[in-house]
């Protein structure tokens, strides 16, 4: 698994999930196991089969969050401080349409319509490594759109 990008708050978050899943979803998945077992005949016991993907499901995503956090790269205050685009920029560019505020986030974090776009999307590709000024070109679906920078924290 490649490295991920996350914000200080997004690893905590990141964290709590964990947390929740393995200190109250766990026991809480086991328990309804075993009163499922305790109704004897497992065969056609719709809660069992229930509670049974319910623990594959969460012990998937346990071992999905562990993978990401031992890959997990903490978005540093100090890299933003350059004037240069990188993961953790916010960003004001204008593409003809008015202008648009992103903040460049690690995948997990993305979140397109909350302004929140990922270092591996093609706008995301373009936008690091460049500063206030710079003009950029971004492949779409549409065609080619030109980004001026305008602003960057």
């Amino acid at each position: 698994m490649q490295n991920q990008y996350f914000s200080k708050e997004g690893l905590e978050k990141l964290k709590k999930e964990l947390l929740e899943r393995t200190d109250v979803l766990r026991p809480e998945i086991a328990n309804r196991i075993k009163e499922a077992k305790e109704q004897g005949d497992l065969s056609e016991n719709a809660e069992f089969d229930a509670a049974k993907e319910a623990q594959s499901i969460n012990e998937g995503r346990i071992e999905e969050i562990h993978q990401i956090l031992e890959n997990a790269i903490v978005i540093s205050d100090e890299n933003k401080s350059s004037g240069v685009i990188v993961v953790g920029s916010s960003v004001k560019a204008d593409a003809g349409k008015g202008p648009q505020q992103f903040v460049i986030v690690g995948v997990t974090e993305s979140n397109p319509t909350a302004g929140f776009i990922s270092n591996e999307s093609p706008l995301g590709k373009v936008l690091i490594g460049h500063k206030k000024g710079d003009v950029v070109e971004v492949r779409t679906p549409r065609g080619v759109e030109q980004y001026k920078i305008l602003e960057v924290k």
